[in-house]
């Protein structure tokens, strides 16, 4: 059953929102809705810094090490991490995983070496992904940088290297409210033999069921539908199983 997954994108010291990675606005803090997603009955919690590869840093190692004196399911780290070094803070800190994009597309051969020094189950491959004159392209820094990386290419590429897992993040999407894409989940599905969590677009019950119609995800990021109390984790997980019974 796909796994439910809180979202918290921060900048500086706050849980942010936006459409479209855009027009963000400060929606609470990151170690109070941890707590609280958690004692919901979350899966996993997911921080990124929404600004690290801007300002070539990661202000979240903080967060982080003290989220996990709290909270007690997976957490995972992404936003600015760079270097084998970067990887290795975020766990020592309390990650459990890792979330890479940018780093990815600038360096390749430091997800490779990061599959080999910490194992690829620790190592997560982020694409932002969105349409460009017919083609679905990779992003970076945040849904801010294009690249000329068709999504399916550079999701075949990021398992090659060794990533464990996918967070496919559909720019377009991305809390507007819309819906998940759908085309572009079942692109890596099918290009795909990795674990694959979808982020972007739920608002509505019918999103999650929808999903699920195609083949269920290992995981599901959600984020407006939680920070603005649209439903709570409870809630979203009778969705999850009721769609899943049939």
């Amino acid at each position: 059953m796909s796994r439910l997954i809180a979202r918290l994108d921060i900048k500086n010291n706050d849980v942010i929102k936006g459409i479209n990675l855009e027009g963000l606005r400060k929606v609470g803090n990151p170690l109070e809705l941890a707590v609280a997603y958690y004692e919901q009955g979350i899966d996993e919690i997911v921080f990124m810094d929404a600004v690290a590869s801007l300002y070539d840093r990661n202000n979240l190692f903080r967060v982080i090490a003290e989220s996990v004196q709290n909270v007690f399911v997976p957490v995972s780290l992404g936003g600015g991490i760079r270097s084998l070094s970067d990887i290795e803070q975020a766990l020592t800190a309390g990650a459990d995983k890792v979330i890479i994009n940018t780093a990815a597309i600038k360096s390749p051969a430091l997800i490779s070496s990061a599959a080999k020094h910490f194992g690829s189950q620790c190592i997560v491959g982020s694409i932002e992904a969105k349409r460009v004159n017919g083609d679905i392209l990779a992003y970076f820094d945040n849904g801010r940088e294009p690249t000329t990386l068709k999504v399916s290419d550079w999701a075949v590429r990021l398992q090659d290297l060794g990533i464990g897992e996918l967070l496919v993040t559909s720019v377009d999407r991305e809390g507007t409210g819309r819906g998940f894409d759908l085309e572009l989940y079942e692109l890596m599905e099918k290009n795909t033999n990795c674990p694959i969590v979808v982020s972007g677009g739920h608002s509505e019950d019918s999103h999650i069921r929808d999903l699920l119609e195609i083949a269920p995800p290992s995981g599901i990021a959600i984020a407006s539908t939680l920070h603005y109390r649209k439903q709570t984790v409870q809630q979203l997980r009778s969705v999850v199983e009721s769609a899943a019974c049939k």
